[in-house]
């Protein structure tokens, strides 16, 4: 058994998420399916740039098109991505707290470590 496959997943999310407009449509598609005229103006960007970030999001496997009428809508390709990042960002956020050296420091509200 080889762990090949899974690698190649994390590093296709990684990819995704190593831009933050990328990270911001993932955020937003979150919340709720899209077209791309919402999303380029919720976060002020050309509607070109944004073709490119969601090219990206799609070749990862992240986002996936779906027909409404003569639109297209953006939304996860999986529910569970959306509960992934919710995981992500808590577990960055709590990672985020630790000094980078390790140590405890102590505060009335935690105590120490």
């Amino acid at each position: 058994m080889t762990i090949a496959p899974e690698i190649e997943v994390l590093a296709r999310f990684g990819r995704a998420l190593a831009d933050p407009i990328r990270c911001q449509i993932l955020i937003l598609l979150r919340e709720a399916p899209a077209h791309p005229a919402e999303l380029a103006e919720l976060l002020g960007i050309s509607r070109t740039r944004l073709s490119n970030h969601l090219a990206c999001l799609r070749d990862c496997g992240l986002v996936v098109t779906v027909p409404v009428g003569r639109r297209i809508r953006y939304e996860l390709a999986d529910p569970r991505l959306g509960h992934a990042l919710d995981d992500l960002r808590s577990a960055v956020v709590a990672v985020a707290a630790v000094p980078a050296d390790g140590s405890c420091v102590e505060t009335p509200e935690k105590g120490c470590c």
